[in-house]
């Protein structure tokens, strides 16, 4: 299997110690979505979602564990009980809220990826298909605000 980028997202993040571990973190942070040429005919009609989901290549993960601790907990998951970057394929999934679009540039917020990361795929969120009625959240049960103490500490890189 090949997969090529189909444009590059832009953020105010640089490294991942900066980056916020979830959208959900990053509310007020904003970036662009550059699709590269000849895939502009695909954002027809995207004005009008207020969020998108983006997939792109956890381009600067490191080593790959199938069992490891994550930036919310000390204790150790599997890889696919978790978000972590560090993935067999390196896969990554966010949700934004779409801004605006100009031409082929989306301008987005709540933006959680590094700056120059490649851009796989955009979907549209919808309200309908998107959000179980019930869902559980596994051994992740940390508040809010330890979540943003675990993630500004510094024992998470």
């Amino acid at each position: 299997m090949e997969l090529t980028p189909i444009g590059v997202i832009h953020s105010p993040f640089a490294t991942k110690e900066a980056c916020p571990i979830q959208p959900a973190y990053a509310a007020e942070a904003t970036g662009s979505v550059e699709l590269y040429a000849g895939f502009e005919d695909g954002l027809k009609d995207i004005e009008g979602f207020s969020h998108l989901y983006l997939l792109y290549r956890f381009d600067r993960a490191e080593e790959v564990r199938l069992v490891r601790a994550t930036f919310l907990d000390d204790e150790p998951h599997g890889v696919f009980a978790s978000r972590h970057p560090c993935r067999p394929n390196g896969i990554g999934l966010s949700i934004v809220r779409l801004d605006r679009r100009e031409g082929h540039i989306l301008h987005v917020r709540g933006i959680d990826v590094l700056d120059g990361t490649p851009l796989l795929d955009i979907k549209p969120y919808v309200a309908a298909f998107d959000h179980p009625a019930e869902s559980r959240s596994g051994w992740m049960k940390a508040s809010d605000s330890e979540i943003a103490q675990r993630r500004s500490d510094g024992r998470f890189k």
